[in-house]
Protein backbone atom coordinates (compact mmCIF):
# COMPACT_ATOMS: atom_id res chain seq x y z
CA UNK A 1 0.00 0.00 0.00
CA UNK A 2 1.32 3.42 -0.94
CA UNK A 3 1.57 5.93 1.89
CA UNK A 4 0.66 9.49 1.08
CA UNK A 5 2.34 11.41 3.88
CA UNK A 6 4.68 10.77 6.80
CA UNK A 7 5.39 13.04 9.78
CA UNK A 8 8.63 12.32 11.66
CA UNK A 9 8.97 13.91 15.10
CA UNK A 10 12.21 13.82 17.06
CA UNK A 11 12.41 15.08 20.65
CA UNK A 12 14.33 14.68 23.87
CA UNK A 13 14.19 16.59 27.16
CA UNK A 14 10.82 18.35 27.45
CA UNK A 15 9.33 16.52 24.49
CA UNK A 16 6.54 14.34 25.94
CA UNK A 17 4.23 17.25 26.80
CA UNK A 18 4.81 18.96 23.46
CA UNK A 19 4.21 15.71 21.56
CA UNK A 20 1.03 15.07 23.54
CA UNK A 21 -0.23 18.54 22.56
CA UNK A 22 0.47 17.80 18.88
CA UNK A 23 -1.27 14.41 19.03
CA UNK A 24 -4.36 15.92 20.71
CA UNK A 25 -4.74 18.38 17.80
CA UNK A 26 -4.84 15.70 15.08
CA UNK A 27 -7.89 14.58 13.17
CA UNK A 28 -8.36 10.95 12.18
CA UNK A 29 -5.39 10.03 9.97
CA UNK A 30 -6.24 8.52 6.60
CA UNK A 31 -3.30 9.00 4.26
CA UNK A 32 -0.72 9.97 6.87
CA UNK A 33 1.40 8.12 9.41
CA UNK A 34 3.30 9.73 12.27
CA UNK A 35 6.53 8.34 13.69
CA UNK A 36 7.61 9.68 17.07
CA UNK A 37 11.21 9.35 18.19
CA UNK A 38 11.16 10.58 21.81
CA UNK A 39 14.30 9.86 23.84
CA UNK A 40 13.11 7.58 26.62
CA UNK A 41 14.16 4.44 28.45
CA UNK A 42 12.60 1.33 26.90
CA UNK A 43 10.76 0.56 30.15
CA UNK A 44 8.74 3.78 29.81
CA UNK A 45 7.78 3.56 26.12
CA UNK A 46 4.67 1.48 26.82
CA UNK A 47 3.23 4.00 29.27
CA UNK A 48 4.14 6.87 26.92
CA UNK A 49 2.33 5.19 24.00
CA UNK A 50 -0.67 4.45 26.25
CA UNK A 51 -0.85 8.09 27.34
CA UNK A 52 -0.71 9.26 23.72
CA UNK A 53 -3.48 6.85 22.72
CA UNK A 54 -5.70 8.25 25.48
CA UNK A 55 -5.42 11.69 23.85
CA UNK A 56 -5.69 10.62 20.22
CA UNK A 57 -8.36 9.73 17.71
CA UNK A 58 -5.73 7.47 16.11
CA UNK A 59 -4.22 4.11 17.05
CA UNK A 60 -0.77 4.27 18.62
CA UNK A 61 1.73 1.43 18.13
CA UNK A 62 5.22 0.86 19.44
CA UNK A 63 7.47 -0.13 16.54
CA UNK A 64 8.48 -3.78 16.79
CA UNK A 65 11.11 -5.64 14.78
CA UNK A 66 9.75 -6.81 11.39
CA UNK A 67 6.53 -4.79 11.75
CA UNK A 68 4.95 -3.76 8.45
CA UNK A 69 4.58 0.02 8.12
CA UNK A 70 0.96 0.98 7.47
CA UNK A 71 -0.81 4.25 6.89
CA UNK A 72 -3.11 5.84 9.44
CA UNK A 73 -1.15 5.01 12.59
CA UNK A 74 0.97 6.84 15.12
CA UNK A 75 4.16 4.89 15.74
CA UNK A 76 6.48 5.26 18.73
CA UNK A 77 10.05 4.35 17.79
CA UNK A 78 12.58 2.46 19.87
CA UNK A 79 16.22 1.50 19.38
CA UNK A 80 17.94 1.95 16.03
CA UNK A 81 15.43 1.85 13.18
CA UNK A 82 15.81 0.73 9.57
CA UNK A 83 13.04 0.58 6.97
CA UNK A 84 13.34 -1.86 4.07
CA UNK A 85 11.17 -2.64 1.06
CA UNK A 86 9.94 -6.23 1.17
CA UNK A 87 7.22 -8.25 -0.57
CA UNK A 88 4.60 -7.20 2.02
CA UNK A 89 5.61 -3.51 1.83
CA UNK A 90 7.89 -1.35 3.93
CA UNK A 91 9.08 -3.21 7.02
CA UNK A 92 10.70 -1.84 10.18
CA UNK A 93 13.87 -3.53 11.41
CA UNK A 94 15.18 -2.71 14.88
CA UNK A 95 18.44 -3.15 16.67
CA UNK A 96 19.26 -2.06 20.22
CA UNK A 97 20.80 1.37 20.69
CA UNK A 98 24.55 1.49 21.12
CA UNK A 99 25.70 1.50 24.72
CA UNK A 100 25.32 4.95 26.31
CA UNK A 101 23.45 6.21 23.25
CA UNK A 102 19.96 7.55 22.69
CA UNK A 103 16.82 5.42 22.67
CA UNK A 104 15.46 5.75 20.11
CA UNK A 105 18.17 7.01 17.79
CA UNK A 106 16.42 9.94 16.04
CA UNK A 107 19.03 10.06 13.27
CA UNK A 108 18.29 6.43 12.40
CA UNK A 109 14.52 7.05 12.31
CA UNK A 110 14.88 10.08 10.02
CA UNK A 111 17.54 8.43 7.85
CA UNK A 112 15.39 5.30 7.46
CA UNK A 113 12.82 7.40 5.57
CA UNK A 114 15.16 9.47 3.38
CA UNK A 115 15.32 6.84 0.57
CA UNK A 116 11.51 7.02 0.34
CA UNK A 117 11.21 10.82 0.16
CA UNK A 118 10.20 10.64 -3.51
CA UNK A 119 7.61 7.97 -2.76
CA UNK A 120 5.59 10.07 -0.32
CA UNK A 121 5.58 13.53 1.24
CA UNK A 122 7.63 13.81 4.41
CA UNK A 123 7.49 16.46 7.11
CA UNK A 124 10.35 16.18 9.61
CA UNK A 125 10.21 17.98 12.96
CA UNK A 126 12.91 18.49 15.58
CA UNK A 127 11.57 19.54 18.97
CA UNK A 128 13.14 20.36 22.32
CA UNK A 129 16.16 18.45 23.58
CA UNK A 130 19.82 18.35 24.57
CA UNK A 131 22.52 17.66 22.00
CA UNK A 132 22.23 17.15 18.27
CA UNK A 133 20.46 13.82 17.72
CA UNK A 134 18.30 14.08 14.61
CA UNK A 135 20.27 16.86 12.94
CA UNK A 136 22.14 14.53 10.55
CA UNK A 137 18.87 12.77 9.69
CA UNK A 138 17.25 16.17 9.04
CA UNK A 139 20.04 17.06 6.64
CA UNK A 140 19.53 13.80 4.73
CA UNK A 141 15.78 14.29 4.52
CA UNK A 142 16.18 17.90 3.37
CA UNK A 143 18.61 16.80 0.63
CA UNK A 144 15.94 14.35 -0.56
CA UNK A 145 13.29 17.08 -0.73
CA UNK A 146 11.50 16.64 2.60
CA UNK A 147 10.12 19.66 4.41
CA UNK A 148 11.80 20.26 7.79
CA UNK A 149 10.62 22.22 10.85
CA UNK A 150 12.17 23.11 14.19
CA UNK A 151 11.31 25.26 17.17
CA UNK A 152 12.25 28.80 18.00
CA UNK A 153 14.65 29.19 20.91
CA UNK A 154 11.83 30.73 22.95
CA UNK A 155 9.41 27.82 22.46
CA UNK A 156 11.88 24.97 23.05
CA UNK A 157 12.07 23.80 26.65
CA UNK A 158 15.72 22.88 25.97
CA UNK A 159 17.18 24.55 22.88
CA UNK A 160 20.02 22.12 22.10
CA UNK A 161 18.60 20.02 19.25
CA UNK A 162 16.53 22.87 17.72
CA UNK A 163 19.53 25.27 17.87
CA UNK A 164 21.75 22.76 16.06
CA UNK A 165 19.03 22.12 13.47
CA UNK A 166 18.60 25.87 12.89
CA UNK A 167 22.37 26.20 12.37
CA UNK A 168 23.00 23.14 10.21
CA UNK A 169 19.90 22.25 8.16
CA UNK A 170 19.49 24.34 5.01
CA UNK A 171 15.96 25.61 4.46
CA UNK A 172 14.56 24.45 7.80
CA UNK A 173 11.47 26.39 8.91
CA UNK A 174 11.68 27.88 12.40
CA UNK A 175 8.33 28.11 14.18
CA UNK A 176 6.83 28.31 17.66
CA UNK A 177 5.43 25.13 19.21
CA UNK A 178 1.86 26.21 18.43
CA UNK A 179 2.77 27.01 14.82
CA UNK A 180 4.41 23.58 14.48
CA UNK A 181 1.29 21.93 15.91
CA UNK A 182 -0.85 23.77 13.35
CA UNK A 183 1.53 22.93 10.45
CA UNK A 184 1.43 19.23 11.36
CA UNK A 185 -2.37 19.22 11.62
CA UNK A 186 -2.61 21.01 8.25
CA UNK A 187 -0.12 18.58 6.65
CA UNK A 188 -2.14 15.59 7.88
CA UNK A 189 -5.43 16.81 6.34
Amino acid sequence: MEIGRVVLIGASTGGPGQIESIIKALVLLRYTSIIIAQHMASDFLGSFAKRLSQHSKNSVRIIEDKMVFETGYIYVAQGVVRLLEEREGLVFYLSPPKENHFNPDINSVFSAFSPYAKRFQILGVILTGIGDDGVQGCKELALHGARMLTQTAQSAIVDGMPARARQEVDGIEVLSTDEIKNKIAEFCN
